[in-house]
């Protein structure tokens, strides 16, 4: 997984969603009798790295069970009826205990599933809010035996790394099977990799700042009007989501410079959190991206582990938290990611979207390669039917500061999904049998960056990592309009942006890019598979929706 940032000097060299889900591993001839393998849930890394030994059996390990949602059908017509502009319960969304109540995993199922954990050793937690994940902690030789696999050591030669892992699908009783969609931790592999790397030659404090400042950004988006209006993001939280910390140090900075008067960041440790630094240009971009559009709004900062498990924990946090607005600059190609660790964190994905939450997702910068093996693939999770995967684009100015145009950025990610089917609002643009990303864009492109202020210098910085974040501060405005008016919040963004882009208001709530390409696709009018619908001309989008 590589979150989607790029940078131009100073911080870095230069009808519903269908899953489809990969066949089911063989189970091996000595699998006891009564057992069923876990779907998918082997590291694709072990296959071409070398073992090099057995785990160490009193090593403490922690995995994260997750549960199949219930009612798959009635979630289904749900998520249909409140993403449906014609539907009685549009955006009639539910809240974490009516999700858990209708959705969950019963607790009869919760019950059978922590009573075999707890009868192997392990140490259960109490299930997640929603009912759809627990967390399991034992020594290797207890995790070994409750999931009838093997943990070994491994040395990935390509990467250098050094990691543990299951060799085998791991089995459960036939019994709760079915019930348990998922187990991640089981292999400790840091699969997020950073392409962020610290300037080799810090800039003097008092190097002039280039790049997009939070008042050209104001500018360039057509919020200035707004921001003067007092709609500045004040009562709406933003959720960033980061496999890496990050140093406040660096936020005061930047926050100093442009005289703004944010409410300090809360960090959220997910599962022990992270102490890494490795990814901290990436936490910093989003959070001082979000401070420029909406220096009134609360930022939380979940971080979590560099690991599978981190993942699942992370995205089961979000949901259970619901956290109104979510920002994710940090994705994998759709092929990379286990067929398990997908399904969890798919039917988490479903819950924000029944629960009404925002979720923008960078949508990657290799283009329309998002794997990086001479095809054509998309990025996960943006390529969820339930999050708005956000494109990139390179921003031109007018010499006041206003926006003058857009183009497609080449490195914008988009494409055609693999494992999720059209969903419906997209129906109208996409006569695939299969959903296409991105959904919107925004400035993405290292030369017409954003300055950050990070690891103690300054940078200009881009890659689709600038444009999520964007997207959740204007959305993070747009709630503090809709509060104010007494109208409701954004919600699940997918069906208000394709419904507004769709109407007579398009050309004036949007900037359309015509022009660029990522590859294998190229910008035109309307809906494309680069820049999506476009960027968001702020007013024109707050007028069209709210008045």
């Amino acid at each position: 997984m590589t979150h989607r940032l790029r940078t131009l000097v100073g911080l870095l060299a230069a009808p519903l969603p269908i899953l489809a889900l990969a066949a089911t591993p063989a189970i091996a001839a000595n699998t006891p009798v009564g057992t069923a393998a876990v779907r998918g849930d082997v590291l694709p890394a072990v296959s071409h790295s070398l073992r090099t030994g057995a785990i160490a059996a009193d090593r403490r390990i922690a995995v994260q069970v997750s549960l199949a949602p219930r009612d798959q059908a009635g979630l289904a017509a749900f998520l249909n009826q409140v993403s449906d502009p014609r539907s009685a319960q549009y955006k009639h969304y539910l809240t974490v205990h009516q999700f858990a109540a209708r959705f969950g995993a019963t607790a009869p199922t919760v019950a059978k599933v922590t009573a075999y954990l707890t009868a192997q050793g392990l140490k259960v937690s109490a299930p997640t809010a929603n009912h759809l994940t627990l967390q399991a902690t034992g020594t290797a030789a207890q995790i070994e035996k409750a999931f009838g696999t093997r943990l070994a050591t491994f040395h990935e030669a390509r990467t250098g790394r050094d990691f543990f892992a299951n060799t085998t699908a791991p089995q459960l009783p036939a019994a709760i099977a079915s019930a348990v969609t998922d187990i991640s931790g089981l292999n400790d592999y840091a699969r997020f990799d950073s392409y962020a790397e610290p300037a080799s030659t810090p800039r003097a404090q008092s190097r002039a700042v280039t790049g997009l400042t939070p008042a050209k950004a104001r500018s360039a988006y057509n919020l200035t009007s707004a921001i003067g209006a007092g709609y500045n993001g004040t009562g709406s939280t933003v959720a960033l989501l980061e496999f890496s910390a990050f140093k406040q140090a660096d936020i005061t900075k930047y926050d100093s410079n442009f005289a703004l008067k944010p409410t300090t960041p809360t960090v959220v440790n997910v599962s022990g959190g992270t102490t890494d630094l490795s990814g901290e240009v990436e936490d910093e971009l989003d959070i001082e991206v979000v401070q420029a559009i909406a220096p009134g709004s609360t930022i939380k900062v979940y971080e979590a582990p560099n690991s599978d498990a981190g993942e699942v924990a992370v995205y089961a946090q979000l949901v259970s938290d619901d956290v109104p607005i979510i920002s994710t600059s940090w994705g994998i190609d759709e092929a990379d990611e286990t067929p398990s660790n997908l399904t969890a964190v798919h039917a988490d994905l479903q819950e924000a979207a029944a629960q009404g939450q925002s979720v923008y997702a960078a949508s990657g910068d290799n283009g329309s390669d998002d794997a990086g093996n001479g095809g054509t693939s998309v990025d996960f999770p943006a390529s969820d039917p339930s999050v708005t995967g956000t494109g990139g684009t390179t921003l031109k100015l007018n010499s006041s500061g206003s926006w003058s145009a857009e183009t497609a950025w080449s490195g914008s990610g988009g494409g055609v999904s693999s494992e999720f089917a059209t969903p419906g609002y997209q129906t109208p643009v996409n006569s695939g049998s299969h959903r296409t990303v991105p959904d919107v864009a925004a400035d993405a492109d290292p030369n017409s960056g954003w300055a950050v202020y990070s690891q103690g210098s300054w940078g200009e910085v881009g890659g689709t990592s600038a444009a999520a974040p964007n997207w959740a501060a204007f959305t993070a405005v747009y709630d503090n309009e809709a509060k104010v008016k007494g109208k409701p919040a954004f919600g699940f963004a997918n069906p208000t942006i394709y419904t507004l882009a769709q109407s007579t208001n398009y050309g004036s709530a949007f900037h359309d890019i015509t022009t660029g390409s990522n590859g294998a696709y190229s910008a035109h009018a309307g809906y494309d598979q680069v820049t999506g619908w476009g960027s968001y001309n702020g007013a024109g989008f707050l007028s069209a929706e709210l008045g």
